[in-house]
């Protein structure tokens, strides 16, 4: 018997045209995207097909748009893959994604998921004088080396998504990040990238973005979980919805555990993983934290190549 876990992706899934062709055959995505472009006052589904790419990428735009995707992806899924397999074991989202998998949950209904993330974008965007924060994407060393070498340098850089074994990025202030890229390089680093990204998330520079949303949080209603949710921040499912709120203030300046997390599913006899989302960036994280599980991208599935 298949023991599934459904995967959402976050922030870096999203570019300009996606879901053009699934639009044209499933209305309830383009509604999705409708519902959510209300409550912003925003049209997310002509920026997703227009741009520009940096109306896009843009972080208070990127986080209800795939919000919207992952979700109408996930129920588009579940009205066309009729059989038990449809059922999830477990949910699990990446950063942002996170929000998609408690909507699937039922923890928080999709409404206030969009007005949630939207405004975890904006405070996200605020929490950081442009120009100042930074990320940098760590390939080929492993976290204990990446950790030390952070701890050396002055000012506020450290492990911010802990992504599989030999894939971390870092994030905090940029010239600790200059500094932080020079060092891991000299230790044996095969590609140390800074990132495209507005500001140093998951770090403890969005400590300012991380109090004024729990203001935010405070105001919307949880439920518990239909579905167990594996937590970025601590590797724990959770059934009491004010932890699950607290866990989300703290996700915002603490590492996202994807690696521990795909760990934990595996060890919780998972076998078989769905990404629920544009791209397939979790299909590959997939690959490198546990090669035994396989991956099922639901746009693939949707679009006849899975």
């Amino acid at each position: 018997m298949v023991k599934r876990a459904i995967l959402f992706p976050g922030q870096g899934s999203q570019s300009v045209g996606m879901l053009s062709d699934i639009a044209s055959r499933a209305s309830s995505l383009v509604e999705r995207f409708s519902v959510a472009s209300e409550i912003v006052g925003q049209d997310l589904w002509k920026v997703v097909q227009e741009g520009p790419k940096e109306e896009l990428n843009k972080t208070e735009n990127t986080q209800p748009i795939l919000l919207a995707a992952s979700v109408a992806l996930w129920e588009l899924f579940r009205e066309e893959a009729c059989d038990d397999r449809c059922e999830p074991a477990f949910a699990a989202g990446h950063s942002l994604g996170e929000y998609s998998a408690l909507v699937a949950s039922e923890v928080i209904d999709y409404e206030a998921a969009v007005y949630l993330v939207r405004s975890r974008g904006l405070l996200m965007e605020s929490a950081c004088p442009q120009g100042k924060g930074g990320m940098a994407a760590i390939i080929g060393l492993e976290l204990e080396t990446v950790e030390s070498c952070c701890a050396d340098i002055d000012g506020v850089v450290g492990p911010a998504n802990i992504n599989a074994p030999d894939q971390i990025v870092i994030s905090g202030d940029r010239l600790a990040i200059e500094h932080a890229i020079s060092q891991l390089k000299a230790v044996g680093a095969k590609r140390a990238l800074p990132l495209e990204v507005s500001g140093p998330f998951h770090s403890p520079l969005m400590g300012a973005a991380a109090s004024e949303f729990s203001k935010i949080l405070d105001g919307i209603t949880f439920s518990n979980p239909t579905i167990p949710v594996v937590h970025n921040v601590d590797v724990q499912v959770e059934q009491d919805p004010e932890c699950i709120k607290r866990k989300l203030v703290d996700q915002l300046s603490s590492p996202v555990r994807w690696r521990d997390s795909m760990t934990l599913l595996a060890k919780h006899g998972v076998t078989e993983f769905v990404e629920c989302g544009p791209g397939n960036v979790l299909k590959g994280l997939a690959k490198k934290n546990t090669p035994q599980i396989p991956t099922l991208s639901v746009l693939d599935f949707l679009c006849g190549n899975g």
